[in-house]
């Protein structure tokens, strides 16, 4: 064995050199020719494996969307149905039921619609709607924007004794509130008044009012509010001119929130609405004769007290969006 095939050892003895116990890779001469690892069982495993997951993911999200998409579809065929039944003569709804148009298309029409309103109680109450839910969500997002900053950022004995009252607020059920706020109101001269539900309203949306927006307040950097401070900023211009735009999107998902509640409120203006004049809800339950429905008045009377919330969550939509995310990434 020669010098340069031998390498010495540190206890005197002679071992092979590294050369010699080293395998060809690939087979030889047909191992040069292959590509890298084209012929190690287990990277062809790796391969398939990997390949494998690839497309069980794939099948995997397929199957979720589809899932996703039928959902979707049985989630909107009620308003499909409530849709195309607004649109479909009485007689020709009492021949079948609304999937028939799709096969005859000539029996859509606009007369439910101009029925509706040229009905004076449904116009009347679409108007006392907007004058109940547009006022009880202004209130609502006043008051609460000013207690959530005053819970949040000033000082004031009891403060936190009085917000974990605030807090308890949320749990209490309006069914408790009717009675009593009744008497109250017959009281004071309130009872089957606009002012009075829109009151009822403002007073039962202030709680979850000033718990969202108290904390969404309470996430403002300290250092922002101070060196606003120091500038000789007041409480009133430091609250309009830093806390309300840093807080609009949370301003705006409580009012797309608020709106929607009062709008589609039919208990309240139940009890408390001016029978003569009610708003949307109870104006389409006055509706239903003794022995059927009003269906060319109901139908489209209910599609299109849909379509107003629908409108007013796609306006504010993306101040909607990054409202509710406020808060999940830092």
């Amino acid at each position: 064995m020669s010098r340069s095939d031998a390498a010495p050892d540190p206890r005197g003895e002679i071992r092979p050199s590294v050369r010699e116990n080293r395998a060809p890779s690939g087979g030889g001469e047909a191992g040069r020719g292959s590509p890298s690892g084209a012929g190690d069982p287990a990277r062809r495993t790796r391969r398939a494996t990997t390949w494998a997951e690839r497309a069980a993911g794939g099948l995997a999200g397929g199957a979720l969307r589809v899932f996703l998409v039928v959902a979707a579809l049985f989630w909107l065929l009620p308003t499909l149905g409530l849709l195309v039944s607004s649109l479909v003569a009485p007689t020709d709804l009492n021949d079948g039921g609304w999937w028939q148009v799709f096969g005859a298309p000539s029996r859509l029409t606009a007369d439910n619609y101009e029925r509706l309103l040229a009905n004076d109680t449904i116009t009347g109450s679409l108007l006392n709607t907007f004058a109940i839910a547009v006022p009880a969500t202004l209130l609502v997002l006043a008051l609460g924007a000013f207690a959530g900053y005053a819970f949040a950022w000033l000082e004031f004995p009891g403060r936190d004794w009085l917000f974990l009252v605030v807090v308890g607020l949320l749990v209490v059920p309006v069914q408790v509130a009717l009675i009593p706020v009744s008497e109250l109101f017959g009281t004071i001269g309130l009872f089957e008044t606009t002012a009075g539900v829109v009151l009822f309203h403002t007073a039962f949306g202030l709680p979850f009012a000033v718990f969202l927006l108290r904390n969404f307040f309470a996430e403002i950097p300290r250092e922002l509010l101070e060196a606003a401070r120091l500038d000789g900023a007041g409480e009133l211009r430091l609250f309009t001119r830093v806390v309300l735009p840093l807080g609009g999107p949370a301003i705006a998902s409580l009012g797309i929130f608020q709106f929607l509640w009062v709008w589609n409120d039919m208990l309240v203006a139940l009890v408390f609405a001016d029978s003569a004049n009610p708003p949307i809800t109870v104006a389409l339950q006055q509706q239903v004769r003794q022995f059927g429905n009003n269906i060319d008045v109901l139908a489209p009377g209910a599609f299109l007290s849909m379509a107003v919330p629908l409108v007013v969550f796609f306006a504010f939509q993306r101040q909607f969006v990054t409202g509710v995310m406020a808060g999940a990434v830092k």
